[in-house]
């Protein structure tokens, strides 16, 4: 089979799994949205939180598949093993820091001036959810063994499973049904607890039943903390967790500051917001698969492999990129529709959706791009380009326009939701830019000088 073949099969099934998570969140979106106004703004907000700890930790496990992908093409299945056994202690370790940002969410409510009659709510919804972030982050270990292995098929079929359960539980807890009470919007958290606790223990069946994991002998008894192990893991994943957390934040952060704008403007963000986490799934799909390939490549010794593997990755980006922004950019109106009722929410997000096409154009590069890095070790200088960007002119910048406005060459700027959107667009342009030269020189470093000649 091609390259091109085994990375768009890898991608297309991962992209499966990573759709179903997604639809999690759509669909408690279209749940608080039918619930109540107050309900949507809640989730907004709690989400917005949620995720900016989320993806931090969630990235620190993601950075090991590079190093698990060259060990399996390496061929050392046994030291694959012990490698994900050392990497336990890295996840208990999260798992603790994470649960408390969520238990007290406090600072970052005041910190962004949250208006203090939605603090109760964003408070229940936070502690269920940081209950489910233990099953959710020791899934996503999982999940990124079996990247590393190109074995990504089984689960997607969990995601994909999940998501029949979480949808009706959601709702019913939601709304109540048949005389069960309604729990309101913090139903929405409890379903996610029950369902990630569901994907964990069927992900722990499948490691102890299925032949495809015995080689690794991953059930032995765990070692004692490797420190040099450790120390390494952390050097790559704590800058990957950060840069993604910067990566992330710069628009989820958007709702804490969008708050003061009013109710409905947090609403049509959120709807804003779904879709761009929704289509951000493609080119994250492409880089888990193409970077697990030139992982693979670089761990066989093969670097012009690993090279072609890249390129293949940023191609397919760059293409699926084009067409997903065209389909949302001209069916924006029927999907802001889908999603409220509100005819205000309805016109905002139709204009904030058209700048979401732009910004998925310069998210999917740039999203493939940081994956490759990893895999030529390279951590630090993606964090610092996305704090600088994405935080100092995306985030910052936004915030500078939304709440100041300018008067640029004569044309008066007014606050307003779409200043964020026109800011983070152009700073992750850039940031595209940068990555796509900086993957170029690494991947021609990596190759021998014959080969290079």
């Amino acid at each position: 089979m091609s390259e091109l073949k085994i990375i768009a099969r890898h991608s297309a099934t991962v992209l499966v799994g990573q759709l179903a998570v997604i639809s999690f969140g759509i669909a408690d979106t279209l749940i608080a949205g039918r619930y109540s106004p107050q309900a949507l703004a809640v989730l907004s907000l709690a989400s917005s939180i949620y995720i900016s700890i989320y993806v931090a930790l969630n990235g620190l496990m993601q950075a090991l598949l590079p190093v698990w992908a060259e060990l399996h093409g390496a061929g050392r299945q046994e030291a694959l093993g012990r490698s994900v056994r050392q990497a336990l202690y890295i996840a208990a370790a999260a798992v603790l820091v994470g649960m408390a940002c969520l238990w007290f969410p406090d600072p970052w409510l005041s910190s962004t001036q949250v208006p203090v009659e939605l603090w109760p709510d964003v408070r229940a919804y936070l502690r269920i959810l940081a209950l489910a972030l233990v099953p959710s982050l020791l899934f996503r270990m999982y999940s990124t063994l079996n990247q590393s292995l190109g074995l990504p098929r089984l689960v997607t079929w969990l995601q994909a499973g999940a998501l029949l359960v979480k949808v009706p539980l959601s709702y019913v807890l939601t709304f109540g049904i048949a005389g069960s009470p309604a729990l309101g919007i913090v139903g929405c958290a409890w379903a996610t607890l029950v369902v990630n606790a569901l994907m964990l223990v069927t992900g722990v069946w499948l490691l102890r039943s299925r032949d495809i994991y015995q080689n690794y002998q991953l059930w032995r008894r765990p070692e004692a903390p490797d420190w040099p192990v450790i120390r390494r893991f952390l050097r790559l994943g704590i800058p990957a967790g950060l840069s993604i957390m910067v990566e992330v934040t710069s628009f989820t952060l958007m709702a804490l500051f969008i708050a003061r704008l009013g109710a409905v403007a947090l609403a049509s963000h959120q709807i804003a917001t779904s879709m761009a986490a929704l289509l951000y799934m493609v080119p994250l799909s492409l880089g888990i698969a193409s970077s697990a390939r030139t992982g693979y490549w670089l761990g066989a010794g093969q670097a012009r492999k690993a090279r072609d593997a890249a390129g293949l990755g940023i191609g397919l980006a760059i293409g699926m990129a084009l067409f997903n922004a065209g389909l949302l950019y001209f069916g924006r109106e029927t999907l802001a529709k889908a999603f409220s009722t509100d005819p205000q929410v309805v016109q905002a997000a139709s204009l904030w959706l058209a700048w979401v096409a732009l910004y998925h154009l310069a998210d999917s590069v740039q999203a493939v791009c940081a994956f490759l890095l990893r895999c030529y070790r390279i951590t630090l200088m993606p964090l610092l380009v996305y704090t600088a960007l994405l935080w100092g002119a995306g985030l910052y910048g936004g915030l500078r326009l939304a709440h100041h406005g300018i008067d640029f060459l004569g044309w008066p700027m007014r606050p307003q939701v779409d200043t964020f959107w026109m800011t983070s667009t152009a700073a992750l342009a850039l940031v595209s830019v940068i990555f796509v030269v900086r993957v170029w020189q690494a991947t021609q470093a990596s190759l021998p000088p014959a080969s290079a000649a």
